[in-house]
């Protein structure tokens, strides 16, 4: 009795720990004192301020562009490396899935200074284009993970069955490999822009004057105190990150078509 106790004691702490800040800003942005320390009454208005202002829509905007395109390419390119790796052998093989491992775990801001240094170093003008080329770096080996794992779960004859009975490359990946690892390539791209909509510290280094994105936004904002206005932004990203979560998990569990 006493063991069941302080186990969940100790969960009921831990999550306490874990969530308790995020109840607080979400909390806060509802609460119509700017101060936040204590509660002056329910209310919506800094969801309407931060609505109404034009210069955290547009980042915003351009947050949501930026990740959608860098989600696509990544899961477009990741997908492929992942058949090509999953389907054929050759030297050095191994050496190349360790070093998907060595780029996902890297510190951003390794990956940050030295992306820097290849777009100072080929002349790429820091904007759009080199903030896009970035995101779509660090997203790339999480799409092949993902879906290099879900190649690994299924039978091989099933491929070279359909190879048997006269299917091109072309239609064998279209027709059958494409429809078994779909729920991991969804899934690695929810998680491919979940991850371009959060990154402040890559972004910083890599992005110029000219295009602002919502996080480095945030990050200027917040440097004065924290606004109400931010608290609801907040709440608003993390509802959308639990979204994607939740369906990112939910494609993962599905099982395979064939």
């Amino acid at each position: 009795m006493i063991g069941r106790i302080g186990k969940w004691g100790f969960i009921s702490l831990l999550f306490i720990y874990l969530y308790l800040p995020i109840v607080v800003l979400v909390v806060n942005s509802f609460n119509s004192t700017k101060s936040g320390i204590r509660w002056g009454e329910f209310t919506t208005k800094w969801y309407s301020a931060m609505w109404n202002n034009s210069g955290l829509m547009d980042a915003a905007m351009n947050s949501l562009l930026v990740a959608t395109v860098a989600a696509t390419a990544a899961t477009v390119i990741g997908t492929l490396a992942a058949v090509a790796l999953h389907r054929y052998r050759f030297r050095g093989k191994g050496a190349l899935n360790g070093m998907l491992f060595v780029v996902m775990a890297s510190p951003d801001i390794v990956m940050a200074v030295s992306l820097l240094a290849l777009f100072v170093t080929i002349g790429v003008q820091l904007g759009f284009w080199s903030l896009l080329i970035a995101h779509i770096t660090f997203c790339l080996p999480f799409v092949v993970v993902s879906v290099y794992s879900r190649l690994s779960g299924f039978d091989p004859f099933l491929i070279e069955a359909a190879r048997d009975l006269g299917a091109s490359q072309w239609r064998t990946f279209i027709k059958i490999i494409v429809p078994m690892a779909f729920p991991a390539v969804a899934a690695g791209w929810l998680l491919s822009f979940t991850l371009s909509l959060d990154d402040v510290i890559i972004s910083s280094f890599v992005t110029g004057p000219s295009f602002e994105i919502l996080p480095l936004k945030v990050f200027s904002m917040v440097k004065v105190g924290v606004k109400p206005s931010v608290n609801a932004l907040a709440a608003v990203m993390l509802l959308l990150s639990l979204i994607m979560v939740a369906i990112s998990q939910f494609l993962l569990k599905q099982k395979p078509s064939a």
